[in-house]
């Protein structure tokens, strides 16, 4: 068996071991509280006393386990995609993409290559007005990674900040090919058709995507867009479902509007503003209870 399954056995244990042993000392403690209100205590340890430590030492020592596994693990994941991954992704987290550019490269330089580190590379040129430079990391993502659906996630962030909707719909369509139960990789194919003017089989892709659980900041959009195809097509019924559930996931809303920022200046950032006003707007009718 693969060494992840073992690293997940091993997780799974030592929590439970660690949660066992946390009742047994909780249980030891009520069972001794209850019976020293009935008889005085002797001033030694009772065996149920003895028994709940034991329980609270186990329960103390699978979570060390636990934190030097985690740490094993990040110190595995450290030397595998370099030591700068990390402060890269970071620094693209909170916008400062010509400052993460760096760091990616270097880690190429040296040999830590990944479909993840190219993903990150295109996304810093693309949101720095790097087009031609994105485009060559996504396209080489591709070509070292034909298998890898993040690949093509890469192209197709890359033609979509160039408002190449059309390809990146076809980027994406590669994706689902190699990654047909992701429901990620659904949602994002069907906001490209969309934008690419498909919207047939943008709803067919959202559909795919509805089938499976996904994060909030995608159902948010998914039943959005499936409540407005719904209720266009005269399915009430079911468009009232896709508010329910994009009503649900109102959350994840605050996750494509802290990214607005990163868009500026962007056809594509232009029209995720105008969906996010569309969506406020859909929740605002919704929790007033006009669905109509």
């Amino acid at each position: 068996m693969s060494r992840r399954f073992w690293v997940y056995v091993a997780t799974f244990l030592s929590a439970m071991l660690a949660v066992v042993g946390f009742g047994v000392f909780v249980g030891g403690i009520l069972i001794e509280f209850f019976s020293a209100r009935q008889s005085p205590a002797s001033g030694a340890l009772s065996p149920t006393i003895q028994v709940a430590l034991a329980g609270l030492c186990l329960a103390a020592l699978m979570a060390m386990c636990w934190f030097a596994l985690v740490g094993l693990l990040l110190a595995r994941q450290a030397r595998q995609r370099g030591a700068g991954y990390g402060e890269a992704y970071r620094l693209i987290e909170s916008f400062h993409f010509r400052e993460a550019i760096p760091l990616l490269e270097r880690l190429i330089r040296n040999g830590k290559e990944s479909s993840e580190v190219l993903m990150l590379l295109t996304s810093a040129y693309a949101y720095s007005g790097q087009l031609a430079r994105a485009q060559a990391t996504a396209d080489r993502a591709v070509e070292l990674y034909p298998n890898d659906p993040s690949a093509y996630i890469t192209l197709a962030n890359g033609y979509r900040l160039q408002a190449a909707h059309d390809e990146a719909a076809r980027a994406l369509r590669q994706a689902t090919r190699l990654a047909p139960d992701q429901p990620v990789v659904w949602a994002e194919l069907g906001f490209a058709q969309r934008l690419a003017g498909d919207d047939k089989a943008a709803v067919e892709s959202l559909k795919q995507a509805a089938n499976h659980a996904m994060p909030a900041m995608y159902g948010v959009r998914v039943y959005y867009h499936l409540a407005q195809a719904y209720q266009a097509a005269g399915d009430t019924r079911e468009a009232v479902k896709a508010t329910a559930k994009m009503m649900s996931a109102r959350d994840g809303l605050a996750t494509w509007k802290s990214g607005l920022k990163a868009l500026e200046g962007t056809a594509y950032g232009q029209s995720m503003r105008y969906e996010i006003a569309d969506i406020e707007q859909a929740l605002a009718d919704a929790d007033a209870g006009n669905l109509g």
